[in-house]
């Protein structure tokens, strides 16, 4: 219980103290760009209403999640068959160092040429960034598989798909997962940039619409939606990742302690 506790206190005290720092810092402002957070929080209920959400931040999380699940399956299926071959690797890997050098930014005029400016562009743009790190994290997940158990597994005869899902995959799985983690953040970003160059909806939209209006107070709730939704996105994440990951972790726990 001591534990919890003390988990739940270094959780929790570092945005008290930041929040308690922009509040005094804050109050007291008369610049119309930087108003007091006491401000933006009365705004809030009366921005993000129940027909807002809906309207704008269930649209933006399914552009989101669709772009992230797209580049989750390319990445780590292409990732898969690149590190397992290498002479596919000798011949993937310029091509790749040369598109992962590309800011995904850079690319949605381009994608807009033949996606449109629907939702379709909006997870392709996601799907564009997201799938590099989990893509080269699978890569070096699945060359790292040790080789003592690769030839033990062919000895017993485990191969093909049960190879692949119990051993490969499963070695590689830690790695996959931190490339899902940083592919996540990417995401976020990604979802609004797509929003504020091309859209009706979402709330990168928004934010930009209020941005022009100078309802500023209004713009820094925008904000605070995105902070509090990557917090919440990364706690779902850990959640499935600790249920996903037990074995690794309990590996690695009992490791520590002996």
């Amino acid at each position: 219980m001591g534990r919890l506790l003390l988990k739940l206190f270094f959780a929790v005290a570092l945005p008290v103290v930041l929040v308690a720092v922009w509040w005094a810092a804050s109050d007291g402002s008369k610049d119309p760009f930087w108003p007091p957070l006491r401000t933006i929080l009365d705004t809030f209920p009366d921005v993000w209403t129940a027909d807002r959400l809906r309207t704008d931040v269930v649209p933006s999380l399914l552009r989101l999640l669709g772009g992230y699940a797209t580049a989750a399956v390319a990445g780590v299926a292409l990732g898969t068959v690149i590190g397992s071959y290498r002479r596919v690797r000798a011949v993937c890997e310029p091509v790749l160092e040369f598109l992962r050098a590309v800011p995904p930014p850079v690319l949605v005029p381009v994608i807009m040429l033949f996606a449109g400016i629907g939702d379709t562009m909006k997870i392709v743009v996601i799907a564009s960034g997201c799938v590099w790190p989990i893509l080269l994290n699978t890569v070096e997940g699945v060359r790292a598989v040790d080789s003592v158990m690769l030839e033990t597994a062919r000895s017993y005869g485990v191969t093909g798909a049960a190879r692949l899902r119990h051993l490969v995959l499963r070695s590689a799985s830690p790695q996959i997962f931190a490339g899902l983690r940083q592919a996540l953040s990417i995401g976020i970003i990604l979802m609004v940039i797509s929003e504020m160059f091309a859209a009706n909806n979402g709330i990168g939209f928004t934010v930009v619409q209020f941005q022009r209006s100078f309802a500023i107070p209004d713009m820094w709730t925008g904000i605070l939606v995105l902070g509090l939704l990557g917090f919440l996105l990364s706690v779902v994440f850990r959640l499935v990742e600790r249920r996903v990951l037990g074995w690794y972790h309990g590996l690695r726990d009992t490791t520590r302690r002996s």
